[in-house]
């Protein structure tokens, strides 16, 4: 068998594959990182320039923030330039809760610079781990919050703030209330002149940082408009006395509560208005509601017989009546009328109309009222101001009260005439009684020094003269308020007695003893008017436990206010007693002309 020989195959036409060369893989490389490269660059213009704006704001809104400038609130001063309330700075320390908790090993000696639990205050951090804004403690001391923010923790920062502090404490706290932990006014004059004291705070646009910390002031966005200072009517010095007299009296007849206002005649400013028991306004939550409360112009009480001068100035002001004639029939001291007693302390059988307030008789004012028509009367006492407020602009002034005149019956019109029946504060008698003392003319009381404050005549200046001078016989021997009497000083004043009125009657044994009094007698400077709630030893006459506050207060005052004595060597306690023109004593001798005779008594 015959071998075949192999032969190579023949070619099939079809030329081998050659592999890329190096050139070419270097030229793809290039072309893929061009392409890559004008993307990064497209996509840089994109975010640079076109859509620059809109990154910006993002970034704006998460590092750049509006901050208030916060601004000092205005001083407060007395009429002498003593500040009774100033703000100071103080320093809040404010957390970015989410930022501490990251870093909780640190959150213990916070807490300990802080002064609060840790584990309360980590609580209180998780409870607001997702807002960017936390206070950790407001208002700390300067060189306490400078320890706080040395341990440098990240998200822990200060904010400048302002706190209010009364340097005469309780001895000011009802007239100038106070201030919240934001500085705005919450009661008194600072509430009153809230506006005016708390000025604008300011407003720029910074950048803060990841921690929280301001890097860079941007803008300036309105300028802070700092609060303005008032200067008020209020006397530090005579404030002082009548505090501290007004509480000795206090603690010494074991009463529940007291209050004294003193005006200015003149002008109806009000130069100390003292209310207690008191309160530390620094230091609000250690306070009570009714600490806070300023009964001066907040608390009503029966007059009783401090509102005898205003039912003697109707009967003036009729004509039916003069200081010393006609001649009333007081019964002997036992009137009944309309199936009620009404009884004076002295039983005295006649008296003129100066001896019913010497004497201070209830039976002689009730028949003078019910001798007049009760719109007259009633006219009368709502001129003086009374059943409405005085204009002092004081928050929370209350209006007394004093019923219309078309619904008085004849005991109603009789038990008010010496105070009973109506209700008022103690700044609207005194207000009352400096209208008497500047010769008929009322100025509405004010806190403010130098304020634009005309008056207006309640009532002829002869009648209130008259009044003035008959007044003056109360503190004179015979008189229900000698312990009023001041040395070298003419006082002209009236005691009043009240049953403490309580739904539906009056407490048993619980009486306000007041007084309200003008110095000097003969030319009028000041009023004063002190009450005094609930006095249980010593007396709770009128006479016993206000007169004597007003002597000491007034004493003082007098001296500080540099007012000369008028009344050297005529007057003084157990001396002799001045006639006032014929105005003291009970019941002037027959005139045989045919005036009033002791026979001829008047009223029902």
């Amino acid at each position: 068998m015959k071998r075949r020989e192999q032969h190579p195959a023949k070619p099939t036409g079809r030329r081998r594959a050659t592999p890329p060369s190096a050139r070419r893989r270097m030229v793809l490389v290039v072309t893929v990182l061009v392409i890559a490269s004008l993307g990064l660059v497209a996509r840089a213009f994109d975010l640079q320039v076109i859509q620059n704006q809109f990154y910006q704001d993002q970034a704006d809104a998460r590092f750049l923030r509006e901050v208030k400038i916060p601004v000092s609130r205005g001083t407060i001063f007395d009429r002498n330039g003593d500040p009774l309330a100033v703000s100071t700075p103080m320093v809040s320390i404010t957390a970015v809760p989410g930022q501490v908790l990251q870093n909780a090993d640190r959150i213990p000696a916070l807490a300990n610079a802080l002064g609060i639990d840790p584990d309360r205050l980590r609580q209180y951090l998780e409870r607001r781990s997702t807002r960017d804004f936390a206070y950790l403690r407001r208002q700390m001391n300067p060189e306490a919050a400078k320890a706080v923010l040395a341990l440098d923790i990240p998200g822990v920062n200060g904010q400048r703030e302002y706190k209010r502090y009364y340097p005469s404490g309780g001895v000011t706290a009802h007239v100038l209330g106070f201030t919240n932990i934001d500085d705005r006014g919450q009661e008194g004059l600072e509430l009153a002149f809230d506006s005016w004291l708390s000025g604008k705070p300011g407003a720029k646009r910074v950048i803060r940082d990841r921690q929280g910390h301001i890097v860079e002031d941007v803008d300036l966005l309105r300028a802070p408009q700092p609060g303005k200072n008032l200067t008020l009517s209020i006397d530090r010095r005579i404030q002082f006395l009548a505090y501290n007299e007004l509480k000795n009296q206090i603690e010494k007849s074991q009463a529940d509560s007291g209050s004294m206002v003193i005006l200015d005649v003149a002008t109806g400013e009000i130069l100390a208005m003292v209310s207690l028991p008191t309160f530390n306004p620094n230091d609000i939550n250690d306070s009570t509601a009714a600490e806070r409360r300023n009964r001066a112009v907040t608390d009503v009480v029966e007059p009783g017989s401090t509102m005898k001068p205003f039912t003697m100035a109707a009967g003036l002001s009729s004509g039916k009546y003069t200081p010393t004639t006609p001649v009333i029939n007081v019964n002997n001291g036992n009137w009944y009328f309309q199936g009620h007693d009404i009884r004076d302390d002295e039983a005295e059988s006649q008296l003129t109309p100066t001896g019913v307030l010497t004497k201070s008789s209830d039976i002689g004012a009730a028949k003078i009222s019910l001798s007049l028509g009760p719109e007259y009367v009633y006219n009368t006492y709502r001129a003086f101001g009374f059943g409405d407020t005085t204009q002092s602009g004081f928050p929370g002034e209350s209006s007394g009260y004093l019923k219309v005149w078309r619904n008085w019956r004849p005991l109603e019109q009789a038990t008010m005439a010496f105070g009973y029946g109506l209700n008022v504060t103690a700044l609207q008698l005194a207000n009352g009684y400096a209208t008497l003392a500047d010769h008929g003319v009322m100025h509405d009381p004010t806190f403010i020094k130098g304020d634009d404050n005309p008056g207006k005549q309640i009532v002829a200046p002869q009648v209130a003269d008259e009044i003035v001078r008959m007044l003056e016989t109360v503190t004179q021997p015979g008189g229900t308020a000698t312990r009023a009497e001041i040395a070298n000083y003419s006082v002209a004043g009236k005691t009043g007695t009240a049953h403490q009125a309580i739904p539906g009657g009056y407490a048993k044994n619980h009486y306000n003893a007041l007084f309200a009094g003008i110095v000097p007698a003969s030319a009028p400077r000041l009023v004063g008017v002190v009450v005094i709630n609930n006095p249980e030893k010593g007396g709770y006459y009128g006479g016993l436990a206000a007169a004597p506050v007003f002597q000491k207060v007034m004493t003082g005052a007098l001296r500080l206010l540099d007012i000369p004595p008028d009344n050297i060597g005529r007057w003084y306690v157990g001396g002799p007693k001045i006639s006032n023109g014929g105005l003291a004593g009970s019941v002037p001798p027959p005139d045989p002309s045919g005036g009033a005779s002791a026979k001829e008594g008047v009223g029902p």
